[in-house]
């Protein structure tokens, strides 16, 4: 089998890479990083990039870590949430496991979203630590969070 082959058929693009790819997507545009421009970090064509985001080619090892390296990340960052393998596992958390109170579930929040990147690099851009406590304080009173 050729490197970037799909293991199950052609036509069908595994749901561990799409989800890989979102991860990638995800990051990227927290970044502010155009495809273009992840793509000269990692020595790649914006094509190559966008088809890692799409899912249809397969991210090898040695690229993820590059990847995660460019992109500021631990390795595990592209495997939480995963969706449950061949194997019967999922990700890097236990099955089962039971949210917090009042705790969001992951599934709900769409992080690949550009208003929350636009949010999110705009709270971290405040730069004084008890102004960035009082806007999630704001932000959790205006959606009746404690």
């Amino acid at each position: 089998m050729q490197p970037n082959a799909k293991e199950d058929s052609d036509d069908e693009i595994n749901p561990l890479d799409m989800h890989i790819g979102l991860k990638l997507r995800t990051r990227r545009m927290q970044l502010s990083l155009t495809q273009d421009k992840l793509a000269k970090i990692l020595g790649l064509t914006f094509q190559q990039v966008q088809k890692y985001e799409h899912g249809a080619n397969r991210v090898s090892a040695s690229r993820l870590y590059e990847m995660c390296n460019a992109l500021r990340v631990p390795v595990t960052y592209f495997f939480e949430d995963a969706p449950t393998s061949r194997f019967g596992f999922s990700g890097m958390a236990e099955a089962g496991q039971e949210l917090l109170e009042g705790e969001t579930p992951l599934k709900e929040l769409d992080f690949s979203s550009k208003e929350t990147a636009d949010l999110v690099r705009a709270y971290y851009n405040v730069d004084d630590p008890k102004k960035r406590k009082k806007i999630l304080d704001l932000i959790r009173a205006m959606t009746d969070q404690d």
